[in-house]
């Protein structure tokens, strides 16, 4: 199958044969003879790379160069020379070339070249892939997503910036919860006023309260001066009260007061004191069975469910997996020249079921950038557990998140390795039998090899590699 299609410009027949021992079949080579002809099959066939001798009857390399990239920007071209010099090599890299290589140049040195070319090429169109999906994507401040559960979110928050209203957001651990909070409060009314959290689930019981509705001096041992609590400090702004499931069912009953009051009285005080201020609150905890467990007062439900917004998780949009990925790549990678990510490991983001949510997949992500040493995060930068997870249909249904090109690449990638290792399990590892079976030279099946990490030594003497789906 063809990964890649690569033009080679070179009027010399040693140099053509040499290229055609050098490069995996896998990697679709045309060649022409003289710089026009060049140009006249650029203009009629797709090509991904143009390897370039420089010195050519009639067009010269530079010249091909230069056309090449007025009208054929997207070809990676890369130059190559019997006369290198440093002054040629500035001026074809000014001029739009990827590389320069210098004959006679180590054949190694001439794929890897080409590969990174390729990869280049790839990596451009992902992002432009990206970039299409993300201008479809429904943008609320850091939140972006396209699937139809987190456009409804986006419309229910849009809807609570124009309210002064109650917000109860509900949703699983990692889903993102304060962050939509945030967002709310940032498009609303209050944006220049104070912003407090608290989280309810954090602070000692016998300490809530005191936070919460603060005391008068004297009121215990170490109240040694009045202190207001968060719902006065907070006045004219908002209070977020995260994991608001976990306050205890005494401390429920006078939040529950102060919110249909709009009045809090400090501990160890007789009067209450007026406060406006806009409460949001959030919660792990399924708060209807929590109300009929007893756990949870039903009033107090009533008073915070007035604008309920539920935040799906992530397993339930997997068509955002994608989007959020690249996303979190942006903002993690730093100066780390890691750009995108393989269809494969795209394949296997979309696929894991997510018990943590966005916090989970940010933290792949950023340890997939630490461990990474190509251009792109491949499944060998990925943790064990989310490469090996087997696929149920919910994830191969979601492959419709990836693009079209994307998949096609996966299923090639997919069906090499599958096929590689059925050669090295028939041949128990002879690398020399396994090329003759497969049609190619026994160095260009080390490459192949090498490319999808499978090693001869592990099929050897009945040897079992551990597999990988």
């Amino acid at each position: 199958m063809i990964r890649a299609r690569l033009l080679v410009a070179d009027d010399k027949e040693n140099m053509q044969k040499l290229l055609r021992d050098i490069f995996p079949q896998e990697i679709h080579m045309s060649f022409a003879a003289d710089g026009a002809r060049a140009l006249a099959m650029l203009g009629v066939e797709d090509f991904d790379v143009l390897l370039c001798d420089v010195r050519m009857p009639g067009v010269d390399g530079l010249a091909v160069l230069e056309e090449t990239k007025r009208t054929k920007p997207d070809v990676e071209v890369v130059l190559m020379t019997a006369y290198g010099s440093v002054a040629d090599a500035v001026t074809a890299i000014k001029r739009g070339a990827y590389d320069y290589l210098t004959k006679p140049f180590d054949p190694d040195d001439a794929l890897l070249t080409v590969e990174r070319a390729i990869e280049r090429k790839r990596l451009r169109e992902q992002a432009r892939d990206l970039q299409a999906a993300l201008a479809g994507a429904v943008r609320f401040e850091q939140l972006v997503g396209r699937s139809p559960s987190m456009e409804r979110v986006f419309d229910l928050m849009r809807r609570a910036a124009r309210s002064d209203a109650t917000v109860l957001v509900q949703g699983e651990s990692g889903t993102g919860k304060e962050l939509v909070v945030r967002a709310i409060h940032r498009a609303s009314r209050r944006a220049d006023k104070r912003f407090i959290a608290i989280n309810c689930g954090a602070i000692p019981e016998n300490l809530i309260e005191a936070e919460l509705f603060g005391y008068v001096k004297g009121t215990f041992t170490g109240a040694t001066g009045t202190k207001r609590g968060l719902f006065e400090e907070a006045h004219g702004g908002s209070l977020f009260l995260d994991e608001v499931g976990e306050l205890p069912l005494p401390l429920q009953v006078k939040l529950t007061r102060a919110l249909q009051e709009r009045a809090v009285r400090k501990i160890g005080d007789a009067d209450e004191v007026p406060v406006d201020v806009r409460v949001y609150a959030a919660t792990h905890v399924d708060l209807r069975a929590a109300v009929e467990q007893g756990r949870f007062r039903e009033d107090l439900f009533w008073r915070l469910n007035i604008l309920p917004i539920r935040v799906p998780p992530l397993r339930e949009r997997r068509e955002d997996v994608p989007l959020l990925a690249s996303e979190l790549l942006a903002r993690v990678r730093g100066d780390r020249a890691v750009e995108g990510f393989t269809p494969e490991a795209l394949s296997a983001l979309v696929a894991h079921s997510w018990p943590g949510n966005v916090r989970e997949l940010e933290n792949v992500i950023a340890r997939a950038v630490a461990v990474s040493d190509g251009p792109r995060i491949g499944v060998e930068s990925l943790p064990e557990e989310i490469v090996s997870a087997p696929r149920d249909r919910e994830g191969t249904r979601h492959l419709a998140a990836l693009s079209y090109r994307e998949c096609i690449e996966l299923a090639r990638d997919r069906a090499s390795r599958e096929y590689l290792v059925a050669l090295m399990r028939e041949f128990s590892g002879n690398v020399t039998q396994a090329a003759v079976r497969a049609g190619v030279e026994r160095e260009s099946l080390h490459r192949l090899m090498r490319r999808f990490g499978i090693r001869s030594e592990d099929y050897k003497a009945g040897g079992e590699p551990p597999t990988q789906e």
